[in-house]
C-alpha cells in the first residue's frame, strides 16, 4: 500500500506547492530549477483564478500562482493527461498573466517579469518539445540573442527524465523531479538528510496524516485521474478496432477485385485459343480490347 500522495494528482499539487504553510517546497523547487539566475527568498501567493477584461473573455484559472519577493510572476501548472495543445495553453495563461498586469489611466506599460512552469505527465507531439526541458524565451531570430526577460516558459516533460535510481541525481532539482515521478510509490522519502525539506514533503504527503475530508478529496482526484484514463484506452482500442475492421474489408475488397480480374484474365486466354475474337472475347469477359490483344501477342 501507497504510504504517499501522488504529486502528479491535481488535490496532492496544490498541496504541495499552492499552500502558505508548505511554501518552502515550492521555494526550493523554483530555486533549484533557475539555479544560478534567480534566489526566491519568499513568495506572496495571489489568486489562480483570472476573470477577462471583458464580461465575454475566457477566464483562466492557474494552478499555483504566486509573486516573489523580486516581484516575478510565476505560474506552476501539473499537466496529467495529454492535451494537443497544451503548449499553447501554457503561452496563453502566460499572456493572460502579462496583460492583467495593464491598469487604468496613466501607466508607463513596465511589465513584471512572468515565468510560466509546466509539468507534463506525458510527451508531447509538438515538434518543439523534444527534451525533457525546454525553456522558450524571447529572441533575436539573427542574433539569437535573448531580447526580453518579461515572459519565460519552462516545459519538463516527466517521462523524458531520464534519471531512474536516487544515486543519479546530482541536486536538488533532479531530487525533486524524481520524487514528483515516484513519491507515491516510496516507503521512505529519499533525499531527507541531505535536504530539509523533503522531511516536510513527507510530512505533508503522508497519506496516514490526512483528514477524512483531505483524504476524500485526494481519492476522488484520484478516480477522475482513473477515468480519464480508461476512457482514453477505450477511445484508443475503439479506434484501433474500428480501422483494423476498416483496413480488413478494404483488404478483402481488394483481394476479390484481383482475384476476379485473374479470373477474367484465365477466361480470356480460354476464349482466344476456342478461336473467338479479340472483340468478342471483349465483349463476354469485360475486359478492354487494349488487354485481349496484349494477351494474344503474349501467347
Amino acid at each position: 500500500m501507497a504510504r504517499f500522495i501522488d504529486p502528479r494528482v491535481d488535490w496532492a499539487f496544490k498541496r504541495i506547492f499552492g499552500s502558505e504553510d508548505t511554501k518552502e517546497c515550492l521555494i526550493t523547487f523554483l530555486n533549484g530549477l533557475f539555479e544560478d539566475e534567480l534566489v526566491i527568498k519568499d513568495v506572496t501567493f495571489a489568486k489562480t483564478e483570472k476573470l477577462g477584461l471583458r464580461p465575454d473573455d475566457r477566464g483562466v484559472v492557474f494552478d499555483v500562482y504566486c509573486i516573489t519577493n523580486e516581484g516575478k510572476h510565476i505560474i506552476v501548472e501539473m499537466q496529467k493527461k495529454e492535451q494537443e495543445y497544451f503548449a499553447d495553453r501554457a503561452l496563453y495563461y502566460t499572456a493572460r498573466a502579462i496583460v492583467q498586469q495593464g491598469i487604468r489611466g496613466i501607466w508607463d506599460y513596465h511589465l513584471a517579469p512572468v515565468y510560466t512552469v509546466c509539468f507534463m505527465d506525458f510527451v508531447s507531439a509538438s515538434p518543439m518539445l523534444k527534451e525533457f526541458r525546454t525553456d522558450l524565451v524571447l529572441t533575436d531570430l539573427q542574433t539569437r540573442q535573448r531580447v526580453s526577460d518579461r515572459m519565460r516558459i519552462v516545459y519538463l516533460q516527466l517521462p523524458l527524465f531520464d534519471k531512474h535510481t536516487e544515486a543519479e541525481c546530482m541536486d536538488i532539482f533532479d531530487c525533486w523531479i524524481y520524487i514528483m515521478k515516484n513519491m507515491n510509490m516510496f516507503e521512505q522519502m529519499p533525499f531527507s538528510e541531505k535536504y530539509p525539506v523533503f522531511r516536510k514533503l513527507a510530512e505533508i504527503g503522508d497519506l496516514r496524516k490526512l483528514s477524512r475530508e483531505e483524504l476524500e478529496l485526494y481519492d476522488e482526484d484520484i478516480k477522475n485521474m482513473r477515468d480519464i484514463y480508461a476512457t482514453r484506452k477505450f477511445d484508443e482500442k475503439r479506434g484501433m478496432e474500428k480501422g483494423m475492421k476498416k483496413g480488413m474489408e478494404k483488404g478483402m475488397e481488394i483481394g476479390m477485385a484481383k482475384g476476379m480480374e485473374k479470373e477474367k484474365l484465365a477466361t480470356a486466354h480460354r476464349l482466344l485459343s476456342m478461336g473467338l475474337s479479340d472483340e468478342q472475347v471483349s465483349t463476354v469477359t469485360e475486359l478492354p480490347l487494349e488487354e485481349i490483344q496484349k494477351l494474344k501477342e503474349q501467347a
